[in-house]
């Protein structure tokens, strides 16, 4: 008899065990589905903002190659507008200075600018130099 009470104790030990699993499981359930409805929301959410940046990354680098040529444009348009405007403007400006200046004065001026002395070369901060002398002499 004490055998079969072993039995039916374990026997109902053991019922007891899987009534308290399935009531665990019944939470743990309830649980694990929510989770998996926040982790369906939150993919749905990052997807978007994936997209999202996807776009703003394709129109940023549409908007800087536009950019680009514009700036490039710019350049060039502004060296052709100088260079231009300095091509003419220099001989306007000899014509101008030589019509203003009668021709008895330019003479002088440039004689005078002839007979200038050479500037003096200035003395140099390094040892002194002297000639060679003999047969090192190249």
């Amino acid at each position: 008899m004490q055998g079969s009470k072993r039995i039916v104790t374990v026997a109902g030990l053991g019922l007891a065990l899987a009534g308290l699993f399935l009531a665990g499981c019944d939470q743990s359930k309830a649980e694990l589905d929510s989770t998996k409805a926040q982790l369906q929301t939150v993919t749905a959410e990052r997807d978007g903002l994936k997209t999202q940046l996807d776009a703003a990354k394709a129109q940023a680098a549409t908007l800087q190659q536009q950019l680009a040529a514009l700036q490039a444009k710019a350049a060039a348009d502004a060296a052709a507008a100088a260079a231009a405007a300095a091509a003419p403007a220099e001989p306007a400006k000899k014509e101008e200075h030589a019509a203003k200046k009668p021709k008895s004065a330019t003479k002088p001026a440039v004689a005078a600018e002839a007979a200038k002395p050479a500037p003096a070369v200035a003395p140099s901060t390094g040892p002194a130099v002297q000639p060679r002398k003999g047969r090192g002499q190249f």
